[in-house]
C-alpha cells in the first residue's frame, strides 16, 4: 500500500502552501557545469524559457541554483554565484508573479539577496554547515528551509563515503539540525536525505528502501534522485538516457512517503504523481 502523506503547510511570505499531495520542484541550473543540463540555462532569456516550460508542465516550485553541486565540482565565488542567480530570479518573478521560487545555495548572503529578489524558500545542501550565518539568516527571513544531508564537499564527497548505518545516521543528523532550527523559531523545515551526496550506490538504495523511516521526524520529505548515478550505475546509462529509471524511482519514493520530488523532467514527474493518486485511493 502507498504511504499516506501527512498534510503539512508552508508559509510562503504570508501565503500558506499545503503539501496535501506530492509536489514537483523543477530544477533550473544557471551554471555552466551541471551534470545534466550544464550551460543550457545560464542566461536570463534561457532561464525564462525553461521556467515557462516547467510551470506550464505543472511544476509547483522552481529551484534555481548557481553553484554546481555535482561530484568533483569546483568552487564558485560569492560574487559569481550572485551574478548567476539574482537576475533570473527577478526576471522569472516579474513574468510569472505566482511562481514559487527556491534558491539552491549554502551561502547566507546569496539566500538573503535571492529572497529580496523574489525567492520564496531556501534549499541548502549543507543544512547550514557550510556558512555559520545561514541559520540566523533563515530565522530572520522566515522562509521555508530545506536541509540536506551530505558527507564531505561536492569536490570530495564520493571519495569512499562510510556509514555504520546510513539510515539511522542520516535521519539522526537531520533530526538534530531541524531541532536546532525549531529552537531558533524556524517553523517550516523540509528534510532531504541527500541521495548521491557522500553515499555509495548501496547507501542510496538503503535510504530509498527505508525512506518511510524519515516520517518519524514529522517533517516534509524532499527527494532528489533525478537522472543521478544511482540510476545510471545500475542500468548502464548516462544522465541523458536516465528518464525511464528516474520515473521508476520517483514512484518508489512516493510509495515510501516523499512529499516533494526535485526533478529535471516536470511533465513526467507530474504524471507519476497522478498515477500515485490513483494507487492511494
Amino acid at each position: 500500500m502507498p504511504t499516506m502523506l501527512e498534510s503539512y503547510s508552508l508559509n510562503l511570505k504570508g501565503k500558506l502552501h499545503t503539501l496535501d499531495r506530492p509536489k514537483i520542484m523543477g530544477i533550473l541550473n544557471v551554471t555552466p557545469d551541471s551534470f545534466f543540463d550544464g550551460g543550457k540555462h545560464n542566461n536570463v532569456v534561457h532561464a525564462l524559457q525553461r521556467a515557462e516550460m516547467m510551470l506550464h508542465a505543472g511544476a509547483d516550485f522552481l529551484d534555481i541554483g548557481g553553484y554546481s553541486s555535482r561530484p568533483g565540482a569546483n568552487d564558485v565565488s560569492l560574487e559569481e554565484e550572485l551574478e548567476r542567480v539574482i537576475a533570473p530570479i527577478k526576471a522569472i518573478k516579474k513574468q510569472f508573479p505566482n511562481a514559487v521560487i527556491s534558491i539552491d545555495t549554502f551561502r547566507a548572503e546569496v539566500a538573503r539577496q535571492a529572497v529580496a529578489a523574489g525567492a520564496d524558500m531556501v534549499n541548502d545542501i549543507s543544512a547550514g554547515e557550510d556558512d555559520a550565518d545561514m541559520f540566523e539568516t533563515i530565522r530572520e527571513l522566515q522562509v521555508p528551509y530545506i536541509i540536506m544531508h551530505k558527507q564531505g564537499t561536492p569536490k570530495t564527497m564520493q571519495q569512499n563515503p562510510e556509514y555504520s548505518n546510513v539510515v539511522v545516521e542520516v535521519s539522526t543528523y537531520l533530526s538534530k539540525r531541524a531541532l536546532e532550527l525549531h529552537k531558533m523559531g524556524v517553523n517550516d523545515v523540509i528534510i532531504d536525505p541527500g541521495f548521491g551526496f557522500g553515499k555509495t550506490l548501496e547507501h542510496n538504495y538503503e535510504l530509498l528502501k527505508h525512506l518511510d523511516h524519515f516520517q518519524a521526524l514529522d517533517l516534509p520529505i524532499l527527494v532528489g534522485i533525478s537522472r543521478k548515478s544511482m540510476i545510471n550505475k545500475v542500468l548502464g546509462t548516462q544522465p541523458k538516457n536516465a528518464l525511464n529509471g528516474t520515473t521508476a524511482l520517483h514512484m518508489a519514493a512516493l510509495l515510501k512517503g516523499a512529499h516533494i520530488l526535485r526533478v529535471h523532467d516536470v511533465k513526467e514527474a507530474v504524471q507519476v504523481t497522478q498515477l500515485w493518486e490513483h494507487l492511494k485511493d
